[in-house]
């Protein structure tokens, strides 16, 4: 059989055929060729059945497919993603290289272990200066609950709006003053600040999603929340004091949840350390007065016996949603067990609301309360999503004045509060 009396559309055909079988098995950019010819299986073993040279069939087959734009723009974006992948390019460089960049390594393991000695230094000046914001936190216990009613300086504060309020007061009659006056005698004063902490749980999301209706006659007995940092030579860790009035819910005066730390490099992943994270947390017992405990609920069951047919109703006790759940927290450690998908999710939101009363509501409890701080958290989200919405206009705004030019062109407990 001649060169010339095969017909050219076979002759393609069968080239292609033989060198992908070829080439395939040896280059991956090769395999990349097949999504553009069909998937034929033919072996090399049919090129002197056809009666060709090997190499016409290699020149021929290779000219075809270096003049396709389809597999030259797929083998380009293939060769330039391969050559863009850090790990990639690690593994081209020389040994010498390599050795180095572990050297390199071994030197950053070093410094993850500076960075966790710096921030146990962070946790002892938190530890001087809460004792510094202290005596501040006891007078404003005493305003919210009543037991010290603050002076006129202390009372003092200049709003915004002091100059609108001034120039509206000096327009008032003294006959509007004096019925102010008397609706004032009137109007009822109540003690200190009430439901403050209550307030506060209302208005943040993270914890009015925990709190159930059952919830909110407790809660309104909340008086104040502290948090103790561990002391010197102990483990890092902090603890949440939630301080109740009397109340006909349970004997406890303080109940209480400590949050355990952790400050130093995984030594299985040192290069993950960001610095301290929570890692594990203990509730306390809450001595719930009878009848009176709100994260449980009873329900009533009927059975049948098998063999007589009577039923009786029996009752029993089930775990219900409650705030006070929150005491009662899934353990990180301590069994050797993994936990699943859901409990470590569980764990997680904990250790967030956690560290959110450590870091926000303690410290800026009356700014919460008023919503202001609330205000300030949500202006600084819009802010982002602003910024970000101005860039992709400016990048658009690029983008057209290319397109004029060229159109081709992201611690210690309490002993009210029973450790568990």
């Amino acid at each position: 059989m001649g060169f010339l009396q095969i017909p050219w559309k076979l002759l393609k055909m069968r080239v292609t055929q033989v060198i992908l079988c070829t080439v395939v098995c040896c280059c991956p950019v090769a395999q990349l060729c097949l999504t553009f010819v069909a998937p034929w299986t033919v072996t090399c073993q049919a090129l002197p059945s056809m009666g060709f040279p090997r190499q016409e069939y290699w020149k021929k087959l290779t000219d075809q497919v270096m003049q396709n734009p389809q597999v030259l723009a797929a083998l380009q974006e293939r060769l330039d993603n391969v050559s863009h992948t850090p790990s990639s390019y690690i593994e081209t460089l020389p040994k010498a290289v390599k050795r180095r960049i572990n050297a390199l390594k071994q030197l950053q393991v070093k410094c993850a272990h500076i960075e966790a000695k710096f921030y146990e230094e962070v946790h002892d000046l938190e530890r001087k200066y809460a004792a510094l914001y202290q005596p501040l936190f006891d007078k404003r216990r005493e305003f919210v609950t009543g037991d010290v009613e603050p002076t006129d300086a202390e009372s003092e504060w200049h709003s915004e709006n002091e100059e609108e309020d001034r120039l509206a007061g000096d327009m008032k009659t003294k006959a509007v003053i004096a019925e102010k006056e008397a609706a004032a005698a009137e109007e009822p004063s109540p003690k200190g600040i009430p439901e403050f902490w209550f307030t506060i749980f209302r208005n943040v999301d993270m914890l009015s999603e925990l709190v159930q209706e059952y919830d909110e006659p407790i809660l309104k007995h909340l008086q104040d929340i502290k948090v103790k940092f561990s002391d010197p030579g102990q483990p890092m860790s902090f603890v949440l004091e939630f301080h109740f009035e009397p109340n006909d819910y349970f004997t406890n005066s303080v109940l209480t949840k400590t949050y355990k730390m952790k400050s130093e490099p995984d030594k299985a992943d040192p290069f993950s350390f960001e610095g301290p994270e929570i890692v594990d947390c203990d509730g306390c017992t809450i001595d719930w007065k009878k009848g009176k405990n709100v994260t449980v609920k009873t329900i009533k069951k009927k059975q049948k016996h098998k063999g007589r047919g009577t039923v009786r109703t029996i009752t029993k006790q089930v775990p219900n949603d409650s705030f006070f759940n929150f005491f009662s927290p899934l353990r990180a450690s301590g069994d050797g067990e993994s936990l699943d998908e859901d409990s470590e999710f569980t764990l997680a939101s904990d250790f967030e609301i956690g560290h959110f009363f450590r870091e926000r509501i303690v410290p800026r409890a009356v700014l919460y309360f008023t919503g202001e701080a609330i205000e300030d958290d949500d202006n600084f989200e819009e802010g982002e999503e602003g910024e970000e919405e101005e860039l992709e206009g400016d990048e658009e705004a690029e983008d057209d004045d290319d397109a004029e030019i060229n159109p081709k062109k992201e611690p210690s407990q309490p002993s009210e509060c029973k450790q568990q």
